[in-house]
């Protein structure tokens, strides 16, 4: 059974691999406007291994990742996740109202209500 979920678990990561490529090649054909050669350039990789990440064959290393990020403007949750932009940046401009303070204490009962409804 141990043998089974690594096999899941590796093939849920050549799926997210796969994923991530594709929206790292969208980026820079549909939104940059720039060839492989051109983005490589800019991120501080080269353009061959870069067709590797595109196709889901390997990873950005950190220092690309950021200066994609600074690039594209997107989030490293939504390069490397797909989690939408638009919720992280229309919660973070909701918490502008609110002190650190506040904040935590609300996430702590978050955290209780999460506990309550998975009891249940």
């Amino acid at each position: 059974m141990g043998r089974k979920r690594l096999n899941v678990a590796i093939e849920v990561e050549k799926q997210e691999q796969f994923e991530r490529g594709q929206r790292i090649k969208y980026i820079r054909e549909k939104e940059l406007c720039v060839n492989k050669t051109n983005l490589a350039k800019k991120i501080g990789t080269s353009s061959q291994f870069l067709g590797l990440i595109e196709e889901g064959k390997g990873n950005l290393a950190y220092h690309s990742l950021k200066k994609l990020r600074e690039i594209s403007g997107h989030s490293i949750d939504y390069i490397l996740f797909g989690v939408d932009d638009n919720s992280i940046n229309k919660t973070k401009e909701f918490l502008k109202n609110f002190s650190e303070e506040e904040i935590v204490n609300s996430i702590e009962i978050i955290k209780k209500l999460c506990l309550l409804i998975k009891e249940k």
